[in-house]
């Protein structure tokens, strides 16, 4: 007789039930439901997964300050690894670890708890964009990685999270572009706007330097790259329009923006006046870009 597998654990569990383990609840007015306990900061470690790369120095320094004066008044959350008895993971509460090591503090409060994988890499999302916006390339880093590794789709992230699915699919979709402008992104000289704008280009990397340069508005961006890639102009050329190399009209346009923004990838229809048939063609630059598209595919049969 076989085993009766448990129910996969819907996504969105979120920062309330993990807080319910260090505040009071209803029922149990002065007693957490799992005790505080003090670790050496030397036991813990960062989780490898966390979306965030990047903590503001500023409010980093900020907060080493208040614990110098104040210490740790919310709890770390961490698990323990399976490397060893003594070594923990931090869930919840990286910047707390960090400047704490700032401000000399040799002892931390924790809660330990039992996390999975998923747990651990959606509280840290969550924890990150509830409390402390990541930037525009961090975030959309952190629901990628919920829909490659453990299978989420666009719909149900945005519902767990509270977020519009429009949001999440143009977000993703800034991770189609070069390095160097996921770069200009995350240093802020670029916004999530003008990205998007860029995705597809034949040359993002010149054209968001040169919309740097200029200091073009989001609507500027937005027309100087239509312009690109229907061919009548050059991201750095002051000169007139030249005579348009293709013309598409403007529902096919339309429809492709559409459907890039859906799935994160360029999407090119190629549909002649009159006619019924065309081509579709979408564009990866990853191979998890291809894996995610199969998957959409297959889901759909």
């Amino acid at each position: 007789m076989t085993e009766k597998k448990e129910p996969r654990r819907g996504l969105g569990r979120g920062l309330s039930a993990l807080m319910a383990d260090i505040e009071p609840t209803a029922e149990t007015p002065t007693t957490p439901t799992r005790s505080v306990r003090t670790l050496p900061i030397d036991q813990l470690s960062p989780n490898p997964d966390q979306p965030r790369r990047q903590f503001n120095a500023d409010a980093l320094e900020e907060l080493t300050n208040s614990i110098r004066t104040k210490g740790i008044i919310q709890p770390l959350i961490v698990r323990q690894k399976s490397t060893g008895a003594s070594d923990y993971e931090i869930v919840a509460g990286e910047r707390r670890w960090r400047a704490a090591q700032a401000a000399g503090v040799h002892d931390v409060p924790v809660v330990v708890r039992e996390f999975s994988d998923e747990d651990v890499l959606e509280i840290a999302i969550i924890e990150n964009i509830q409390r402390a916006d990541l930037n525009p390339i961090e975030e959309a880093a952190g629901y990628e990685q919920l829909m490659t590794r453990f299978g989420h789709t666009q719909e149900k992230l945005a519902t767990a999270l509270g977020k519009s699915r429009s949001h999440i699919a143009n977000l993703l979709r800034l991770l189609n572009l070069p390095n160097e402008v996921q770069g200009f992104v995350q240093n802020g000289d670029l916004s999530a706007g003008h990205a998007r704008a860029l995705v597809t280009t034949s040359d993002p990397v010149a054209l968001a330097k040169d919309v740097i340069k200029k200091g073009l508005s989001v609507r500027e961006t937005e027309k100087l790259a239509k312009a690109i890639t229907e061919g009548v102009g050059t991201a750095s050329s002051g000169s007139k329009p030249k005579t348009p190399k293709t013309s598409k009209d403007a529902d096919t346009v339309a429809l492709e923006g559409d459907l890039s923004a859906a799935l994160g990838m360029k999407v090119t229809i190629n549909h002649g006046a009159g006619q019924e048939g065309g081509s579709l063609t979408v564009s990866y630059d990853r191979l998890e870009d291809l894996v995610l598209l199969c998957g959409l595919l297959s889901a759909a049969r």
